[in-house]
C-alpha cells in the first residue's frame, strides 16, 4: 500500500527556510529535524527564489500564484472578445450583402 504524501502549509515551509538561513545548521539535518523528505527544502528555496514576493510562493495544490491567475484571466477575456469580433465582423458582412 502506498504512503501518504506528508502536505506542509505555507508558514511551514517558510519558517523551515529561515531556519536554515539563520542557523549553522546543513539542509540535512535541519531536514531531519524537521521530519521533512530530503531535498524538499532545497525545492523550497528555489521555488521561493523564483516568485517577486513571499506572499506569491507556494500557492497550494493547484492553485497558481495571483499575477499567474491574473493572466490566465486576461487571456480568457482576450480570446473571448476575440470570438466576438470575429462574429461581428461576420454578422456585418451578412447584412452588407442583404443591403445591395
Amino acid at each position: 500500500m502506498s504512503a501518504k504524501r506528508k502536505k506542509f502549509s505555507k508558514q511551514f515551509k517558510l519558517d523551515a527556510i529561515q531556519h536554515y538561513e539563520k542557523g549553522d545548521q546543513s539542509m540535512a539535518q535541519v531536514e531531519r529535524e524537521l521530519g521533512i523528505t530530503e531535498g524538499a527544502l532545497g525545492k523550497w528555496r528555489s521555488e521561493l527564489r523564483e516568485v517577486k514576493s513571499e506572499t506569491e510562493a507556494f500557492p497550494g495544490n493547484g492553485n497558481l500564484p495571483e499575477s499567474e491567475a491574473r493572466i490566465r484571466q486576461l487571456e480568457r477575456e482576450n480570446a473571448q472578445l476575440r470570438q466576438e469580433k470575429e462574429i461581428l465582423k461576420k454578422v456585418l458582412a451578412i447584412y452588407s450583402k442583404d443591403a445591395r
